[in-house]
């Protein structure tokens, strides 16, 4: 298949032959899925797996991440078409990857999210492959953590963020994307002493113990060191990445529902994510993509080239670097 290709080749998520491999279709037509993989819930024959979470019951401010995960697939329309530049391999051809599809779920009966939530990963996990998740308000990590540590075990957590989402909640029912790193750290999901936390900037008095590499740190020491430090911190755990997009500054990421200033630029995400290269990940997210507030779609790119370093980084380490 070559670029020329484009002429006759169009809706791949539901025509692709070959679940590996480049799409040459004309990025402004045809189905979007997730870097125009095939829509599948038969996972058998994949590697990998990207599904979407439109859920956003528990914003602090600005609603719209329901529709995070469909303004990212479209965002990625631009990105089958090369391998991702600076990786030196080419996961969609290595890998099969296949798009799961959202979860569904009564939004009249919030209650009952959390758990389908959860059954809808494990399912996932249990045909065998690893995950990426496009959201999304952050509490959509707790249940994904659950059905995670289900089949590996407690996790090391890399969370890049501007907020902790470390404040005290005590009640496990809760819904509420503040306090879900609080609640994945009480019940003994992750290891806090292999957790970090990059991009900080948010007023918080306890941290649970998870290491914190704030955003004046990452301006302070440079990209290069904040990923050797995490992945000292890492370690050979089994990890799982979250990555909320409110973690870039506003100009980088204005469409999210929580922006605070002096965030990372997306060139210090992107080197930061790539030198993390060798952790042990199990699956990861993109949340708090919020469409309504960036008509540019600036946010939703930014969204779907981390969901492509997240499948990256699963690739790696199987590969053997």
């Amino acid at each position: 298949m070559a670029l020329e290709d484009a002429k006759t080749e169009i809706d791949g998520a539901f025509a692709r032959k070959d679940p590996k491999g480049l799409a040459y279709e004309n990025a402004f037509a045809g189905a979007t899925s997730f870097l125009r993989r095939t829509y599948t819930k038969d996972l058998s024959g994949y590697d990998l797996a990207v599904t979407g979470v439109p859920f956003d019951q528990a914003v602090t401010n600005r609603t719209g991440t329901r529709f995070g995960p469909r303004a990212i697939r479209e965002a990625s329309t631009l990105q089958p078409y090369d391998p991702p530049y600076g990786w030196g391999f080419d996961p969609l051809s290595e890998f099969a990857v296949a798009d799961y599809g959202d979860l569904a779920f009564d939004y009249a009966k919030v209650w009952e999210f959390p758990d389908a939530l959860q059954a809808h990963m494990a399912g996932m996990l249990a045909q065998g492959v690893g995950t990426v998740t496009l959201g999304g308000d952050h509490f959509i990590t707790l249940p994904i953590l659950k059905a995670h540590v289900e089949k590996h075990g407690p996790l090391a957590l890399i969370q890049f963020d501007a907020h902790s989402d470390t404040w005290a909640d005590d009640d496990m029912d809760r819904i509420d994307h503040g306090t879900f790193v609080y609640k994945a750290a009480k019940l003994g999901l992750i290891d806090v002493d292999r957790s970090v936390q990059v991009g900080i900037r948010t007023v918080c008095d306890d941290h649970c113990g998870i290491h914190v590499i704030d955003a004046p740190e990452v301006h302070r020491i440079g990209p290069q060191a904040v990923a050797d430090r995490v992945k000292e911190i890492v370690g050979d755990a089994k990890a799982y990445l979250t990555f909320d997009i409110d973690c870039l500054d506003p100009a980088y990421a204005p469409g999210t529902g929580t922006p605070v200033w002096g965030g990372l630029s997306s060139a210090q995400a992107a080197a930061i994510l790539r030198g993390i290269a060798g952790v042990h990940l199990t699956g990861g997210d993109v949340v708090e993509v919020s469409p309504p507030f960036d008509h540019g779609g600036i946010t939703a790119v930014a969204g779907a080239h981390v969901a492509m370093e997240i499948a990256c980084l699963w690739a790696w380490t199987r590969r053997g670097g």
